[in-house]
């Protein structure tokens, strides 16, 4: 059973910095890849940043977070990392991670908020 936990998220000011993980279980974690989305009430889901399986060698960003967002992995311990850098109020939403070969397994996500 695929299951994703993601946690990370809080309070931040305009400019800080906040670190996202999410953990996976229930899969060969390596063979995949792994996306991260953002939501925020009243809108669709935004992909933010995705990052191929294996090495992780192939990274895409939205264009709203490229050079500030950094997505990584670990498979050692089945996880994906969101770092983000500079937040902006715009960034404030609930972050979510997904593995594109299971579109409808979400986990609960992390909020982040951007607030002075």
């Amino acid at each position: 059973q695929v299951q994703l936990v993601e946690s990370g998220g809080g309070l931040v000011q305009p400019g800080g910095s906040l670190r996202l993980s999410c953990a996976v279980s229930g899969v060969t974690f390596s063979s995949y890849g792994v996306n991260w989305y953002r939501q925020t009430p009243g809108k669709e889901r935004e992909l933010v940043a995705k990052i191929s399986g294996g090495d992780g060698r192939k990274k895409d960003y939205a264009e709203s977070v490229s050079g500030r967002f950094f997505i990584s992995r670990n498979n050692a311990k089945d996880t994906v990392d969101l770092e983000m850098y500079r937040l902006k109020v715009e960034d404030a939403a609930r972050y979510y991670c997904q593995i594109p070969s299971y579109p409808s397994i979400w986990g609960p996500g992390t909020e982040v908020i951007v607030s002075s």
